[in-house]
């Protein structure tokens, strides 16, 4: 029974003396390296801590500033422009050019409003803001008619900052002051320079009115829905401390949830379901400053809880009393040490890495060379020949890799004279003297016109003809082979400028249909292999000739073993199919084909490849004629020849005409009829 080609395993060296005494030096560097990467962590532990709190309380200082000196700016020329307009009066054109000297000057604001006692609400809008945002300029006088509550206010004393996002779905503000005696200032304004300048980091800063509301936050989505945070205990004792700026460590309760029976990863605070849906703007809040998904689903319920630390440090403005909060998570705070620790580990493997190449070189002249030697072994016992073996050693080491060399280089002689997988397989005694039925495909090939190419070598080069001869036709050979070796076939022999190989026979991919598909695609292989070794050739070259071959397929049961003598044996393979094989080789000439398969072949695997049948051939011995079948390409292939003319013009293969083909004069064994 055949076998698949066998895959010896190389037997390792467990431990070589370079592994021994690199895991020495690597448990010293390791340990010694290790005990200072935490001896280090845990002394800058304490001043990371501090240095954060210190950046943090100076990141929300900056950002109050800002804000500030923005609020402030926009309030002061908001008032500015309403007194103009007061004191103008009925000085239309001038009230005119200073309303539109205002909007050129402040781009940021989108409108101005003011009610003054005794004469009629004004509403000066920015024409140019609402065009760059292709909004609607009436959106300003209908915010304005819904804030009755906000003026109320604003006409007892209180200057109020309010969150017009939801009504205008972009980042504007409305601020709104007392003015003179009685009367009400407001003023519309983009917001979004502010939130850019609050932008995302680990640090997070936000802006909060009076009420506890989001005014100005680097997610827009947080202001836009309108978002309040009044409700949470450390928002409450700010906007109720009588600090303007402070920082302190927050401890917030967040709870695991639970969805439809599956552990949801988010975190969630623990609040009543009831409540759920009405704070989800909150709880969006608080994942974005915790760093933590928030994920909502049916049947959620607080499962554990969680606390979350973080440093909060908050600065409340001069105008419209707006606070500022800047917070980051404790635990991001150490992403310092983490740094820090990351670094003396790449420190450590950086060591451990020039420790092991000092190691790997000192004890290469002994470890090396006596590991090439018994893998050099191992693999001569494979039948793997083709390696060097070098030795800078004048040593007894260096002596024993010089003799092995020689005898490797001996061997490697030996294997360009036989088939070196059959002798490997031989000598392990898995082909055994005598024959054995296999289910073989046999493989032929010839070179067209080579008779004529000899001839013409040796007009050429004359006596130099031997040495081109054989270096053209040694480059062929390469190709072709390669070609079988790929497809798991063996080569058996060369008959001058023909090849003899076969399938399933020394090894076998598993079943003669697989042999067999494989001996066909080794053939398709040799012609696209030849195509391009043609198409390379320079035009005209005498000593590289374009080659056409000839390929013939048969299956069938054939006697494989060991033929010879006790002094000269080879592996080979006998048996009508064989003969077949040879004969429909033949027959591709006359045909106008490059490969061949019998019906055998084509039985198994005709529906892998398009084919093309064949006159009919009758062989000498046969009661029948023998179907016959051109081979155009793989099936579904769309690249590539589709039928028998593509092909021989692929290739240059004049069509033939059957009714003149005389085989006769090339062979005698079989004629071409229609059976």
């Amino acid at each position: 029974m055949s076998s698949k080609k066998p895959r010896r395993t190389v037997e390792k060296i467990r431990f070589s003396i370079g592994a021994k005494l690199i895991t020495i030096i690597s448990f010293i560097v390791i340990i010694s390296l290790g005990s200072i990467t935490a001896l280090v962590s845990w002394l800058v532990q304490e001043d990371l801590r501090i240095s954060a709190e210190e950046n943090n309380f100076e990141l929300n200082r900056r950002s109050a500033m800002e804000a500030e000196i923005m609020l402030t700016n926009v309030r002061s020329n908001s008032r500015i422009l309403i007194q103009t307009i007061t004191a103008l009066g009925s000085q239309t054109a001038i009230v005119r050019e200073s309303t539109e000297f205002f909007f050129n000057e402040n781009p940021q604001v989108a409108a101005v409003f003011f009610i003054v006692p005794g004469r009629e609400d004004q509403i000066l809008v920015s024409r140019r803001f609402f065009a760059s945002r292709e909004m609607n300029e009436s959106l300003a006088v209908s915010f304005f008619n819904r804030q009755k509550a906000a003026l109320g206010r604003v006409a007892r004393g209180e200057t109020l900052l309010v969150n017009a996002a939801p009504h205008f779905s972009r980042s504007i503000l409305a601020m709104f002051f007392p003015w003179q005696n009685t009367g009400v200032g407001g003023v519309l304004f983009s917001s979004e320079e502010l939130n850019n300048n609050f932008g995302f980091s680990i640090n997070k800063s936000y802006m909060l009115n009076i009420d506890g509301d989001v005014v100005s936050h680097a997610d827009f989505s947080l202001v836009k829905n309108g978002t309040n945070i009044a409700r949470m205990d450390f928002v409450r004792s700010i906007l109720d401390s009588s600090a303007r700026s402070r920082q302190q460590l927050v401890k917030t309760d967040f709870g695991v949830l639970q969805s439809g029976g599956m552990e949801n990863r988010g975190i969630f605070p623990v609040i009543s379901a009831s409540v759920k849906q009405k704070f989800q703007p909150l709880l969006s809040l608080i994942s974005e400053l915790t760093g933590f998904s928030i994920k909502r689903g049916s049947g959620e319920k607080p499962a554990e809880s969680r606390i979350i630390r973080q440093y909060v440090a908050f600065t409340k403005l001069n105008v419209a009393g707006a606070t500022v909060i800047t917070s980051i998570e404790y635990d991001k705070v150490f992403d310092g040490i983490i740094t820090t620790t990351r670094r003396n580990i790449y420190l450590t493997i950086a060591v451990l890495s020039i420790s092991i190449i000092f190691i790997w070189f000192f004890s290469k002249t002994i470890s090396i060379p006596l590991k090439s030697l018994a893998q050099a072994a191992q693999q001569i016992e494979s039948g793997v020949f083709d390696f060097d073996l070098q030795s800078g050693n004048n040593d007894e080491i260096g002596v024993l890799t010089s003799s092995f060399e020689k005898m490797c280089s001996a061997l490697r002689i030996f294997g360009r004279f036989t088939n070196r997988e059959i002798a490997v397989k031989a000598m392990r005694g898995e082909i055994k003297p005598g024959g054995l039925p296999k289910h073989g495909t046999i493989f032929f090939s010839d070179i067209r016109e080579f008779t004529a190419k000899s001839e013409h070598f040796t007009r050429v080069f004359g006596n130099e003809a031997s040495d081109k001869i054989v270096f053209w036709l040694n480059n062929y050979f390469t190709q072709m082979i390669d070609c079988v070796e790929k497809t798991n076939g063996v080569v058996d022999k060369f008959i001058g400028d023909a090849v003899m190989a076969h399938w399933g026979t020394a090894y076998t991919a598993g079943s003669p249909r697989k042999d067999a598909f494989n001996c066909v695609k080794a053939a398709l292989m040799m012609r696209k292999a030849l195509f391009f070794m043609n198409k390379e050739r320079q035009v005209g070259d005498p000593a590289n000739p374009p080659i056409r071959i000839g390929c013939g397929i048969n299956t069938g049961i054939v006697t494989a073993g060991q033929l010879g003598s006790n002094r000269r044996m080879e592996y080979t393979v006998i048996g009508d199919p064989v003969n077949l094989a040879s004969r429909i080789e033949a027959l591709t000439k006359p045909l106008g084909a490059d490969i061949l398969i019998s019906e055998n072949t084509w039985n198994l695997v005709g529906d892998k490849f398009i084919t093309e049948e064949m006159p009919p051939v009758t062989v000498k011995g046969k009661e029948k004629p023998v179907r016959i079948f051109a081979v155009i390409n793989f099936a579904g292939e769309e690249k590539g020849p589709q039928d028998i003319d593509e092909v021989r013009s692929l290739l240059g293969i004049d069509p033939p005409d059957l009714e003149e083909v005389d085989v006769n004069t090339d062979e005698k064994k079989y004629k071409i009829g229609e059976g």
